[in-house]
């Protein structure tokens, strides 16, 4: 299994549930087996009170050579959260290597995988595993390959854009747009590309209060975009 040391992947994205709880994303910091080890805060999706501390149901307390703070892990580097308006469950989506991007939904406890499991490869061409998916481990909602390099995460409830209520939002890296994707519940459906190439790197998507679609870009002259009906 290969294996890197370096400053890359830290996360980290944070969003609050319906209770208030924190989810605060941690990447594995370019050290995959980090991912694994669940005395290891790396590669991991942690959940906290507001005040910092371990909510009691947390699904490692009290296990021995766990972190308490630990909700899911086998993450690589998680650049997206959000809650989703009518489940309240909390859905990531996060970078593979070259190929195997994921969206996924994040249950107490679940292993994502990485790198025991993906559908990318090493940036060389070597194999990172042999497997897509094993036992016990969960697989994505959606996988991304060639990869998209997701940035942000948003679901759309407002009615400014009728058409795309319903729809869950993420910004692109390696090739640089803005991806609708369609849900039949917790089922992906398709998407759609907007703003192919348009704008610099998409680092996040949220929805303002006026029901209108806003976007954060990275680059020299990065700036905060509105996106309005046509």
């Amino acid at each position: 299994m290969l294996f890197r040391s370096g400053g890359l992947h830290f996360g980290s994205r944070i969003v609050l549930d319906r209770a208030g709880l924190m989810y605060v994303t941690c990447g594995e910091r370019y050290q995959m087996r980090r991912a694994q080890d669940l005395g290891d805060l790396g590669g991991k999706v942690v959940r906290l009170k507001d005040d910092g501390s371990v909510p009691p149901d947390n699904p490692f307390v009290g296990k021995q050579g766990a972190r308490p703070e630990i909700f899911t892990w086998g993450h690589r580097n998680p650049q997206g959260l959000a809650v989703h308006p009518l489940t309240g469950k909390v859905w990531e989506v996060e970078h593979g290597p070259k190929g195997g991007d994921e969206l996924n939904i994040l249950k107490a406890g679940a292993n994502y995988g990485w790198p025991l499991a993906t559908h990318g490869i090493d940036y060389s061409g070597a194999i990172i595993s042999p497997h897509k998916s094993l036992p016990g481990m969960e697989d994505a909602i959606r996988v991304w390959v060639p990869s998209i390099s997701p940035c942000g995460l948003c679901f759309y409830t407002a009615d400014k854009f009728p058409g795309w209520k319903g729809s869950l939002f993420t910004g692109a890296l390696s090739s640089p747009g803005l991806h609708r994707i369609e849900l039949d519940g917790e089922r992906y459906v398709g998407e759609e590309l907007l703003l192919e190439g348009q704008l610099p790197y998409i680092r996040d998507v949220r929805q303002g209060p006026d029901g209108l679609l806003y976007l954060v870009t990275q680059s020299q002259d990065g700036g905060l975009y509105r996106l309005d009906p046509a």
